[in-house]
């Protein structure tokens, strides 16, 4: 097994010229045309698009989980300097494991329905228990601290405390039994991190015994057993009620300070973006085409693309009964436009524009544009 030497770099994740195509019957879907992407260590970042702008290609070419028909190209995805794509399946494997998670939207179609929740969660701190040896024994140690700052300390938990400090990191070096306890003890204070009700309860459950809210908290549960650097949550709210989304958000933005973890959110509710993210980057057709802070692509929208999303948003504060839409429709990316994708519908475009793909330059410190309109 190949180890590569990790890239210095202060970023949790850098893809550079990401291209994914699609073989299929119809022909090649050019699902990603060169995306370039930048998370920070400990931002929350939005991914927003319409539908098929390839917000969740990019979301499984990172993962390593793009289906048997799909191929990418070129370029390069860095986790903390090293280059995902040039892993093995078994280095990728435990790099799912540890490194980095996601959550999908629909959270019952993940979750194995004749499985207990519990159960599901323990299969993967059992598939490579050393990874998790750490994690599991400070969790316990970190009960027995709190129970004796409380009082609450005795023979037992002295003598339990010392067993676990000399554990060293190897899971051999407990028994049985203490394995399975600790492990319970981890999962359950997991999911007290989620603001799951009755952990014990939840444990035993089965997925359709729990309401949609209930078992979006699981998945990120299991997102969150491996402590990851990099979380990707793909439209993990857009199955919830209004209430319930906005407590699953609050919360994401509550643990992304607990793990010291940078979450990647994609979506295409701009609302959901200014809430409670930090950077947004647009995506269009395959292409990051706008990336700036939250308030900054806000307040001063660059690209035309940005510009017409954000018209078409209604405003508390608007009279209007009628408001713009971007004109036209998503390309076919069996034959895309050619240089900007967006020229077709876009109500500044000239005649280079057909002709010359923009790159994604640095107009205003930390604001990055792909526009002809500004540079080349």
């Amino acid at each position: 097994m190949n180890v590569q030497e990790p890239k210095a770099t202060t970023d949790v994740l850098q893809v550079r010229g990401l291209k994914v195509d699609f073989h299929t019957y119809a022909g090649d879907v050019k699902a990603l045309d060169g995306v370039e992407l930048i998370v920070k260590k400990g931002e929350l970042l939005g991914l927003v698009g319409e539908s098929g702008c390839g917000k969740t290609v990019t979301a499984l070419s990172i993962m390593g989980l793009l289906p048997p028909n799909a191929e990418v190209l070129e370029g390069e995805v860095l986790l903390s300097g090293v280059d995902l794509l040039k892993m093995s399946k078994e280095e990728m494997r435990k790099t799912r494991l540890k490194d980095v998670a996601i959550v999908f939207q629909d959270p019952l179609t993940y979750l194995n329905p004749v499985l207990t929740v519990g159960s599901q969660i323990e299969e993967i701190i059992d598939s490579q228990p050393n990874l998790f040896t750490s994690a599991v024994v400070k969790s316990r140690l970190k009960e027995i601290a709190a129970a004796e700052a409380e009082g609450r300390g005795g023979p037992e938990l002295t003598t339990e405390k010392k067993r676990l400090q000399s554990v060293a990191g190897k899971w051999e070096s407990l028994g049985g039994q203490d394995r399975g306890r600790l492990t319970r003890n981890y999962i359950f204070a997991i999911m007290r991190e989620v603001r799951l009700p009755e952990p014990e309860k939840v444990f035993r459950s089965f997925p359709f015994e729990l309401s949609g809210g209930m078992r979006q908290r699981v998945m990120i549960s299991m997102a969150l057993v491996k402590r990851p650097k990099l979380l990707l949550a793909d439209e993990m709210t857009t199955a919830l009620d209004v209430t319930v989304q906005a407590q699953i958000l609050q919360l994401i933005r509550e643990l992304r300070s607990e793990i010291d973890a940078s979450v990647v959110l994609i979506t295409h509710d701009l609302a959901v973006v200014a809430e409670v993210c930090d950077r947004v980057a647009v995506m269009y057709a395959g292409n990051i085409v706008e990336v700036a802070e939250v308030g900054e692509l806000f307040r001063n929208p660059l690209h035309p693309y940005t510009q017409g999303l954000l018209a078409s948003v209604p405003r508390v504060d608007s009279s209007a009964i009628e408001y713009p839409s971007i004109k036209g429709s998503v390309p076919n990316l069996i034959f895309p436009p050619t240089g900007c994708r967006f020229h077709p519908r876009c109500p500044k475009a000239f005649d280079k524009c057909p002709q010359v793909k923009p790159r994604l330059l640095e107009v205003t410190p930390g604001h990055l544009v792909a526009c002809l309109l500004y540079g080349e």
